[in-house]
């Protein structure tokens, strides 16, 4: 196995145990974020892996960063700490949660037995800053303002939800 390999099954199987970590760990909001980042920094590094290196500086600095520091600031701002989730209601999701999980595994194993296409490599320049910037601000500028309406809006909310329980 070469060191690439190791390294891709390293990193994802702590993307897997994080990502476990953050839906079975629903009493606890603040450690099933930072299982978040953990999660996004090992999904970083494996496009790391794949000389990917733009996406993986967006992914650790976009989600891992700024919207799991957002995810941090509403959950401490609405002091969800304080709420004791019963127990029979936290074993559905984790039983559903289980049972698509093994779903997935199932699929996944049954794909890997069969053989998988080649592929092709990309174009020169292809998923560079160049191109990624120029597709951002201009096919697609109205989703990505769209975005940052919806943002700004989760945030007004969070802010307005923590005053009324402040008062």
């Amino acid at each position: 196995m070469s060191t690439g390999a190791f390294l891709f099954y390293l990193f994802a199987a702590v993307a897997i145990l994080a990502s476990l970590g953050m839906v079975l760990n629903i009493r606890n909001t603040v450690a099933s974020a930072m299982s978040l980042v953990v999660a996004m920094i090992s999904l970083g590094a494996i496009y790391v892996l794949l000389e990917a290196y733009l996406v993986a500086a967006i992914q650790i600095m976009v989600y891992a960063g700024a919207i799991v520091v957002l995810f941090l600031f509403v959950v401490m701002l609405l002091n969800l700490r304080s709420d004791v989730f019963p127990v029979a209601r936290s074993r559905l999701p984790k039983i559903f949660g289980i049972v698509l999980s093994g779903w997935g595994l199932f699929v996944f194993l049954r794909l890997l037995r069969g053989t998988l296409p080649a592929v092709s490599p990309a174009p020169e320049g292809y998923g560079g800053f160049r191109e990624l910037g120029k597709a951002l601000f201009t096919r697609y500028v109205l989703p990505f303002e769209a975005t940052s309406f919806l943002l700004l809006a989760a945030i007004v909310g969070a802010v307005i939800l923590a005053k009324r329980r402040i008062d």
